[in-house]
């Protein structure tokens, strides 16, 4: 099994991405420590709250981001961001004023738009229709459905964009570029849908 470091900041549904973690068939340990990431094989960091808390939550763990950047960035371990985590991938968050965020996409996350149909937040199923190739995306073609809750995007470099959504607009609900992946829904929510992208995942080598 894959060994997986579950990023633990105090901004994550640690405990149902655990499960269905585990269920989908990794090895998983629930850490923020620097020697302990630097040892896994693949890394995912869950998410939920607003952009600046979170990115707060990394800063305010020892030599964490430090290790996240060097682990993924330099090592190429594959990567998942959930929800926020992927949010996190950002250039530039817009919640609560401006925030650096770890940029490792780019982009900004800014709030999703609202109209006469549709209002913040986003919650509930929705359709994920992926718009390329992709080893951990394949399985949600043509269309399936998983599970949102959100007020807040990603808007990506169009090369990152992986998989769409309409809720309002048309946003990016998963991005991919080299070995980082992040999902705007929750896999660990989404039922055998989730499951089966978190096992593509598992078995993906980038």
């Amino acid at each position: 099994m894959a060994r997986i470091a579950l990023i633990d900041y105090g901004a994550g549904n640690i405990r149902s991405a655990e499960r269905a973690l585990m269920q989908a068939g990794g090895d998983v340990v629930v850490t923020d420590d620097p020697a302990i990431i630097a040892n896994a094989e693949r890394i995912v960091l869950p998410g939920q709250g607003a952009f600046d808390d979170c990115m707060a939550g990394l800063r305010s763990r020892a030599g964490l981001i430090e290790a996240l950047n060097d682990k993924v960035l330099k090592h190429g371990a594959p990567f998942l961001g959930i929800c926020v985590g992927m949010q996190l991938l950002a250039e530039i968050g817009l919640e609560h004023g401006e925030h650096n965020g770890l940029g490792w996409i780019g982009g900004v996350c800014r709030a999703l738009e609202v109209g006469p149909t549709n209002r913040r937040p986003h919650m509930g199923w929705n359709e994920v229709a992926p718009t390329r190739a992709h080893p951990v995306f394949d399985g949600l073609a043509p269309t399936r459905h998983c599970y949102f809750a959100h007020s807040y995007i990603l808007d990506p470099p169009a090369a990152a964009r992986a998989a769409t959504t309409e809720y309002g607009e048309t946003f990016a609900s998963a991005v991919a570029r080299d070995n980082i992946v992040g999902v705007q829904f929750h896999p660990e929510k989404s039922q055998q849908a989730g499951l089966d992208l978190l096992a593509r995942f598992i078995a993906w080598s980038p």
